[in-house]
């Protein structure tokens, strides 16, 4: 798949070396460039499938690559590690499709409930409702999720599918880690009482100190 021109899909020939290293040398060396996305663009993809659908990641994925090429002169070298770069980059593009989202998970909570086929994608609510023991509770917590304000969906499924640490999430969405506490914290607190109290996010255990957001 092409992400810009003269920038090809290729092997990762050197695993060791970091995601930073790479966006240097694409500096002077554009088709370096096609490391990165050989590394990421899977769980890019995977991301915003279980956000916004098939039909749309695709397309979401390639913008996400397209705009980190455009704007790799300006990524901060010092940190090792692309991936909270690149999920903030899809999650801003996601944000142009928030009815779209809002939409996907009101549908979900409408399905009828029942055990998704052996082989089928997980919908977008599978991957936090498998905490939950109660199958029946799957459209409920769609339905709960679509609820919630989009900077607090935005934090609870960089946290739950991009696998991100709070730290990162901050990098990732340019806010302080006590807003990204503090929002992780209401989006847990609202869907436990959709829930009847039960915790469908049992993410890494980390301070949740609140800051006013």
């Amino acid at each position: 798949m092409t992400v810009e021109p003269g920038i090809r899909v290729g092997q990762d020939s050197d695993a060791s070396t970091s995601d930073a290293s790479v966006i240097e040398r694409s500096w002077d060396e554009p088709e370096a460039f096609a490391v990165l996305f050989d590394r990421h663009a899977d769980s890019v993809h995977r991301y915003a499938a279980r956000r916004l659908g098939t039909e749309v990641a695709e397309d979401l994925m390639a913008e996400t690559f397209t705009t980190a090429f455009q704007q790799r002169f300006r990524y901060n070298t010092q940190l090792a590690d692309a991936r909270p770069w690149l999920f903030g980059i899809a999650t801003n593009l996601i944000g142009r499709h928030r009815r779209a989202e809002a939409r996907r998970l009101k549908a979900i909570g409408r399905l009828p409930t029942a055990a998704p086929a052996a082989g089928s994608e997980d919908t977008v609510a599978d991957r936090v409702a498998a905490r939950v023991s109660a199958q029946a509770v799957r459209g409920e917590l769609a339905l709960a999720m679509a609820r919630l304000p989009a900077r607090h969906r935005d934090v609870l499924l960089l946290v739950a599918w991009a696998d991100l640490g709070y730290e990162e999430v901050a990098r990732a969405l340019e806010v302080p880690v006590g807003t990204v506490r503090s929002r992780l914290h209401r989006a847990r607190r609202k869907l436990r009482d959709a829930l009847g109290g039960s915790d469908p996010t049992a993410f890494r255990e980390e301070s949740e100190e609140s800051d006013d957001e």
